[in-house]
């Protein structure tokens, strides 16, 4: 599908964006639709997240695939037996389609087996690409519109190397995120020669980590890496800083909302970090291949929600609807919406998106992947005078 056809939506999204409330219900007057059960972190650690998530959601225009839509939101308060509990709603009240969600990698692997045993398909809105790989058992149901961690990583690590780094110390969050990125970061650090000389974890709730750091500038490390997302991703930074830490501070995708940078401040200057186009579209070259469509999500968001109020997580969000789209489009085409065989069609034909370009990435999935992003969708951008900004290789 042609960049211009597959993101034609954004030109009348703003026009819906009133339909969808908080609360979570588009209604049609016809008596079948497209059902989407959405499962997001309004609430709690991860409410960065999901709310900006939230906001794209509510730009979504109220058809998929020429079909009435009924959006059924819930908050999941970035708590995974949350999320179980709200996607076992949407499974056995709302009869839903397909499901949206959740933000949080914990939450995500919590909910695979109920949602494979149901046989309904669920994109998610997570980094790690634990969710989804290896594609068998309940994972084929699953499909994710972040970039993998280990794409990430890649990035990240080959721009270390051009830049002389060759030890790391890690702090990373004491879940499945932090276990994700610190398995692809060690990865690519071996292949690219850069030693990790301590890693340590802490949570998201966390108030200290006074000893993790402590312990990682004992082993003078060229860089830092700080794998958390959110503003929990700020205390090791800001900790860093108080205690003098002189050397480049890298951190993940998942810290990329205004409201780390509102939190950080001047702690968080200078910060690297991998993103996807969204993020830094302003500042992407103009032969980018993604930078035209990014760019145009990015305007529209910002006209509805304020300057510099886009975030990765948005930009993630906001691919969904084209995907679901095409991929309803087909599958309405084989048997009805709100039956166990459309769900079937409809996981298959998700499977089929190919060349499609969203505002994170050009998507090409298959039948062993479920994310369909290559390195078009991976950039390093670095925080500059309070903004995310593209920082060339």
């Amino acid at each position: 599908m042609a960049i211009g056809k597959g993101m034609k939506w954004l030109g009348a999204a703003l026009l819906g964006a009133a339909g969808v409330l908080a609360s979570g219900f588009v209604v049609s007057a016809q008596a079948q639709v497209v059902t989407v059960g959405i499962d997001l972190s309004t609430t709690g650690p991860a409410a960065a997240i999901g709310l900006s998530s939230q906001k794209a959601i509510q730009m979504w225009p109220r058809k998929l695939g020429g079909w009435d839509a009924k959006y059924v939101i819930l908050d999941d308060a970035s708590d995974p037996g949350n999320a179980v509990r709200n996607i076992k709603r949407f499974l056995s009240e709302d009869k839903v389609d397909v499901i949206v969600g959740p933000n949080v990698t914990a939450a995500a692997l919590a909910v695979l087996d109920p949602v494979a045993t149901a046989g309904t398909p669920m994109i998610t809105l997570v980094g790690s690409g634990s969710v989804v790989e290896p594609q068998q058992g309940s994972r084929t149901w699953v499909f994710k519109m972040a970039q993998n961690d280990s794409a990430m990583a890649d990035v990240m690590t080959r721009y270390m190397s051009n830049h002389g780094v060759k030890t790391v110390g890690f702090i990373g969050f004491a879940d499945g995120y932090g276990d994700s990125w610190l398995k692809e970061f060690s990865k690519f650090a071996d292949i690219r020669k850069i030693r990790i000389v301590d890693a340590e974890r802490y949570n998201r709730t966390d108030t200290t980590v006074t000893g993790q750091v402590l312990k990682v500038m004992a082993g003078h490390p060229d860089a830092v890496l700080i794998a958390g997302a959110g503003t929990p991703a700020v205390l090791p930074e800001r900790e860093l800083k108080e205690r003098r830490y002189t050397g480049p501070i890298y951190q993940t995708h998942g810290i990329a909302t205004p409201e780390f940078l509102k939190l950080g401040g001047k702690d968080v200057e200078g910060t690297l970090f991998p993103t996807q186009p969204v993020v830094v579209a302003g500042t992407l070259p103009a032969d980018h291949p993604v930078k035209k469509v990014a760019s145009t999500f990015v305007n529209q968001y910002e006209t509805s929600y304020g300057a510099d109020s886009v975030t990765q997580f948005a930009g993630d969000a906001a691919g969904v609807w084209p995907i679901l789209n095409n991929a309803v489009q087909r599958a309405a085409k084989i048997t009805t919406p709100g039956t166990g065989a459309f769900r079937a069609a409809l996981r298959n034909e998700l499977e089929q998106t190919h060349d499609l370009t969203v505002p994170n990435g050009i998507v090409n999935m298959s039948a062993h992947d479920h994310v369909g992003l290559d390195q078009r969708a991976s950039v390093m951008g670095e925080i500059k005078d309070g903004k995310f900004v593209y920082l060339s290789n």
